[in-house]
Formats: C-alpha cells, structure tokens, sequence
C-alpha cells in the first residue's frame, strides 16, 4: 500500500509552457509521473483474467467496446468451452454468440474470435505468435491488441497500449496534442523508458478510472496536478 501522501500544488505547469518544454525536461516530467503513479497504484496490472495468451488475445478481442468487467463475466465459461484454438475454430457460430453474448456486438465478436482460431490454426499450429508482425497478421488484430498480448501475455515491451484513458490522460498531460491512438503511441515512445511502456498504461487507466476521470477530473486530490498544465482548482 503507497504511503499517505499531500497532493502537488495545483497548475504548477501552465499549457503555454508545456508546448514549449524541451524533449529533455518533457522526459524528466514523465518519469517523474511515472513514479508518484507506481508509487500510488503498486499492484497495477492489466484488469483482463487470463491464464494464457490464447485467452489474452481472446479477452482483449472482447473488450472492443464493452467493459473488462464485463468481459471477465464471460470469459470463465468461454475458456472453459474453448480451452485451445482449434475449440474456437470449430465450435458451433451460434454457441461461440450465445457465449459471448453479454459482451456487446456478439455476432461480429464471435465471427472475429472463431476467424483467429482458424487462422492460428492453420498459420501457428494453434499457438499464439509473440511478435508485433505475426500478431498484426491475424484477422481482426491492430497494434492495440499487439501490444496487450506482447507486454501481458509475453512480457514483452513492443509498445504502448494506448486506449481511451491513456488517450486522454496522455493529452491532459501535456504529453501529446495528437488524437490518433498511434500517433499518440509514438510521442509516449521517447518519454518513458522502454521497461516501463507496458506499466505505464496500467498506471493511466488505474488514475484514468479513480481520479482523471473523462467527465470530471478530480484535480485537487491529483498527486500529478503540479505536474499537469490541464489541471483545474
């Protein structure tokens, strides 16, 4: 558990000198967000239950759209039914809906998980690959899911996870003034050291969800606020 600690002094970073922070100072303020939030949520980690990659890929699938909570719901019994992905390949389309039904866009959902099995079947011998490429490859797959597989299943940091609370976050930060997910992705690259990029979206989407929420930040409880130009008293 993080020690108690006194929230940072509120715009201590105005937006103009943001914009003009040098690369240098951009990456000191970074590292330094990225040590009050490890410090604040310890035990971050990728909030989607799974045993494996296969599950992973599958669960992340699912998420497009719909709460990991959700998800999590529904995973237990789907694993159970589809343990490798030859199950996947070759369960019934009805069944493999009605398993992920809960999960929003079930049709499409379930098109796309039954589309990976047979793909990782017939490409992989059943596994799922570990490299951003081979991953990329497999139908339905885009960079976001890449990375999630890569850097939770593999441990291994290819990339950045950028979803819509690291999105948002990473541009209240002064981090980026992009709003395509990769584009963002490529200005976070340079300013957190590469063993931490998986963390990092961990870190964001735990203070995405408790305090810089999308609505309404909770900027005087922030223990980044001194170092955000969006903060607000």
């Amino acid at each position: 558990m993080a020690p108690p600690r006194t929230p940072g002094k509120i715009g201590g970073i105005t937006p103009a000198q943001a914009r003009r922070e040098s690369g240098k100072a951009r990456r000191a303020r970074t590292g330094e967000i990225l040590a009050r939030l490890r410090q604040e949520y310890p035990d971050s980690r990728c909030s989607l239950n799974f045993e494996s990659p296969l599950q992973l890929l599958v669960a992340t699938v699912l998420a497009a759209q719909c709460t990991d909570e959700r998800v999590n719901q529904a995973t237990p019994v789907l694993f159970r039914r589809c343990p490798t992905a030859r199950d996947y390949a070759e369960i019934p389309i009805a069944e493999l809906e009605e398993l992920v039904r809960t999960t929003g866009f079930y049709r499409n959902k379930a098109r796309a998980v039954q589309n990976l099995g047979r793909t990782l079947m017939a490409a992989h011998g059943g596994d799922v690959p570990s490299t951003m490429d081979e991953l990329k490859a497999l139908p339905g797959v885009g960079r976001k899911t890449a990375n999630v597989v890569l850097g939770n299943a593999f441990g291994l940091n290819e990339g950045i996870v950028v979803d819509t609370h690291v999105q948002r976050l990473s541009r209240r930060l002064g981090l980026t003034e992009q709003t395509d997910p990769e584009k963002i992705e490529r200005d976070l690259l340079p300013l957190v050291p590469q063993e931490d990029w998986t963390l990092w979206s961990h870190l964001l989407i735990d203070h995405g969800r408790k305090v810089c929420k999308a609505r309404k930040p909770d900027c005087p409880v922030c223990l980044v606020a001194d170092l955000c130009p969006s903060a607000e008293v």
